[in-house]
């Protein structure tokens, strides 16, 4: 079971709406009345999804799969093929069963850092998932410990207040690190279940980035010597390869525990997520399909391609 009941399939199938168009529909017409699939009809396909931002190496393990699989499928109608490719497309997403519940009962106060390039989304992301564990009973705390970006804070105070829970703030320029220890000192203090930390996204230099989480890291430690619980990427799902980058990079300088991909509803490259977490081997936590506080829903493989594959 996950941690909270926020799981909303309609509003997850009409946000995979362009997604959908984009993968789903050219299948759709290149199956068609098929009666047998044959190596043209998967050719077909698997250049499909290439070009769907699924990427060439996930959409060759797919193929690859699907065709031994049909090979042993007395039915190899174009509706099988189908079938066979959610399935494996579900597959893939299934790196790691461990996103289907925190464990918040076992670490308390419950630490996840937050991580991501500016503008991803990674501020209403805390907000939101803020509100998921309010809502699920937890008192929350916030941690603003992007500092670098003068409206960040700002913009965290105002999603805080949304979501109803505590938030510890220094002035703009302040050391990050005394942010995270202050947050984490002042939950423990405070009996909280749950801690966010937000981080700047200073990128493009890896040095000072690593430096900078590592430090985050060793204040946090210090408190809790088990934190952080959990350390999440924050990716717009709108900049499709560009995302992919970015878990690479952030790979390099972090141990990512998770992704939550956010914009999904905005965007026709909701593909990208299946070439992420087939390079990466990262699961997806959490996904957002709206702009609304209740639109950050919590990952679940099955229903996603599901969702991607059904008719509108």
């Amino acid at each position: 079971m996950s941690l909270f009941d926020n799981l909303n399939y309609k509003k997850l199938k009409e946000g995979l709406t362009k997604t959908r168009k984009k993968i789903v529909n050219s299948i759709t017409e290149a199956v068609n009345g098929t009666a047998v699939v044959d190596e043209k009809t998967l050719e077909e396909i698997e250049e499909i999804l290439i070009t769907s931002d699924i990427g060439f190496d996930t959409a060759e393990l797919i193929i690859a799969k699907a065709r031994i699989k049909l090979r042993k499928e007395k039915d190899r109608a174009g509706e099988t093929l189908v079938e066979i490719i959610k399935k494996e497309l579900t597959d893939v997403l299934n790196v790691d069963k461990s996103y289907l519940q925190l464990e918040v009962e076992k670490y308390k106060p419950f630490v996840i850092l937050i991580i991501g390039v500016n503008g991803v989304g990674k501020t209403t992301t805390i907000g939101k998932l803020a509100h998921n564990f309010k809502k699920a009973g937890l008192k929350v705390m916030v941690g603003a410990a992007d500092t670098f970006r003068a409206a960040a804070g700002e913009q965290l105070d105002i999603w805080a207040k949304r979501a109803g829970v505590e938030i510890v703030q220094k002035p703009h320029g302040a050391d990050p690190s005394s942010v995270a220890f202050e947050t984490v000192q002042l939950a423990k203090k405070n009996n909280m279940d749950v801690i966010l930390i937000d981080t700047a996204g200073r990128l493009h230099n890896k040095l000072h980035l690593m430096d900078e989480l590592g430090k985050i890291k060793r204040a946090i430690s210090k408190v809790l010597p088990n934190a952080p619980n959990e350390t999440f990427l924050v990716l717009d799902s709108n900049t499709g390869q560009n995302a992919l980058v970015q878990a690479d990079e952030f790979s390099k300088v972090t141990n990512i525990t998770g992704l939550i991909i956010t914009k999904l509803d905005g965007t026709a490259k909701g593909g990208m997520v299946f070439q992420i977490v087939n390079k990466q081997k990262i699961p997806i936590r959490y996904i957002g399909v709206g702009e609304g506080i209740d639109d950050l829903q919590t990952f679940d493989s099955k229903m996603f391609v599901e969702a991607i594959f059904e008719a509108a």
